[in-house]
């Protein structure tokens, strides 16, 4: 079973704060331990802002073994886009968090993902009136959310 949460209108300073913020909701949710956040801020130190997928939307996340203690799936919902340092797709206003417990769970959430995004995902998360729409988007997108 995938835990999803959704976080809107959130303010960040920077990249750095919009990342533990997004993977601050999958703690919080039970989903990761405590020190997931700083990993996540660390896979983009160290390797660069590549979670930016797409204009405007970066995939959060660390390797399971960092704190996945489930399957969870976020969005997180910025009140104003940041700059990751991403040549073509910054400023980013939208984040998919997600984290797993193991390496071949997380390889199939981050398949689901695609998909999801491929379908349009990211336009319907936009779209969304508030919090609770952001959800609900967010779970049809991901049937076993």
């Amino acid at each position: 079973m995938t835990i999803a949460v959704a976080t809107d209108g959130v303010e960040a300073g920077d990249w750095r704060e919009a990342v533990g913020t997004a993977a601050s909701a999958l703690v919080d949710a039970g989903a990761a331990g405590e020190g997931y956040p700083d990993a996540c801020v660390r896979v983009v130190e160290e390797n660069g802002p590549y979670i930016v997928l797409t204009k405007g939307l970066a995939l959060v996340h660390a390797r399971p073994e960092e704190g996945g203690l489930a399957v969870g799936v976020g969005v997180t919902r910025l009140t104003a886009p940041v700059e990751f340092g991403h040549p073509d797709n910054d400023p980013v206003d939208l984040l998919l968090s997600f984290c797993t417990p193991d390496p071949d769970v997380h390889v199939g959430t981050l398949a689901g993902l695609a998909r999801a995004l491929s379908g349009g995902l990211a336009d319907r998360l936009r779209a969304a009136s508030d919090q609770d729409e952001l959800a609900r988007v967010l779970k049809e997108a991901l049937p076993d959310a």
